[in-house]
């Protein structure tokens, strides 16, 4: 397939990193391949998976319950039941706080880019 430039600014990296990231995700998220977790999943859990590739892989319940208009409770259980099936992960903030952030278990790319952030990809 040859080779496909994804060049960023240093200084895009450097102030902008969250938006780096996103572009990387969404570049390489399509050559990717993941096992889709086992389990069937209901209307509202696909519409919240989508809603969590559109936010670059994180999600937040309150987010989710803002989107959908949702009682905070309900999103809780939706959000527990992906991450019970494999499809989200949640981030741990210390020992016995709330989940306030999950992760897209099928999304695995570095969080956090640096200054010498690859131009060039080979894309087999």
């Amino acid at each position: 397939m040859g080779y496909q430039v994804i060049s960023f600014a240093y200084d895009d990296v450097e102030q902008r990193p969250e938006l780096c990231v996103t572009l990387l995700r969404l570049a390489l998220s399509r050559y990717q391949i993941v096992d889709a977790p086992r389990g069937r999943l209901l209307i509202a859990e696909k519409e919240i998976m989508r809603l969590v590739v559109r936010q670059a892989g994180v999600i937040r319940p309150k987010e989710v319950a803002d989107y959908f208009t949702l009682d905070p409770k309900t999103v809780r259980m939706m959000l527990k039941n992906l991450c019970e099936k494999g499809w989200l992960t949640p981030v741990k903030r210390g020992i016995g706080v709330k989940n306030v952030e999950y992760n897209s278990a099928l999304l695995r790319i570095p969080s956090s880019p640096t200054s010498s952030t690859i131009s060039f990809l080979k894309i087999t």
